[in-house]
């Protein structure tokens, strides 16, 4: 258990957090075709944990403390019925992002779920030059 996360989250919600995040990673990069030697629990679980550990708690591309309450929490009857502004309260929900989406081995960075979720498939430059772009774009047309 990381130190960060000791008066936070009960030990038992982080190891379930941290089983579900390398299950559904797993299967993703199983549906990708990577191999059932690289792509385990075991292996996705031990690089996840090394993440979080990294993070400090923070979002690997924004450096904004993630809230780690939320984990776990997510409810998809819920976010049915909420909708956007459901989802609007998970924004820094910590999430598990591949540093390379076509990566064939596990490597991965916390972020917030916003975060994730607007870097999508990019690797870490495409992802910089397109925050470089909106940031001209914003700046250009007064957008700020």
């Amino acid at each position: 258990m990381p130190t960060f996360l000791e008066s936070v989250v009960t030990p038992e919600a982080y190891e379930r957090w941290l089983n579900r995040k390398a299950m559904a990673h797993v299967k993703r990069d199983r549906g990708r075709g990577h191999s059932t030697d690289t792509a385990t629990r075991a292996l996705y679980k031990e690089a996840i944990h090394a993440a979080v550990v990294l993070s400090g708690g923070r979002d690997a591309y924004t450096g904004e403390q993630l809230d780690w309450h939320l984990i776990s929490t997510y409810d998809n009857d819920e976010s049915k019925l909420g909708r956007h502004q459901y989802k609007a309260r998970f924004a820094m929900l910590p999430s598990v992002d591949h540093l390379d989406a076509g990566a064939t081995e596990a490597s991965f960075r916390i972020c917030a779920w916003r975060t994730n979720d607007a870097k999508n498939d990019l690797s870490i430059e495409a992802f910089v030059a397109l925050c470089r772009q909106v940031v001209a774009h914003a700046a250009k047309t007064g957008q700020e």
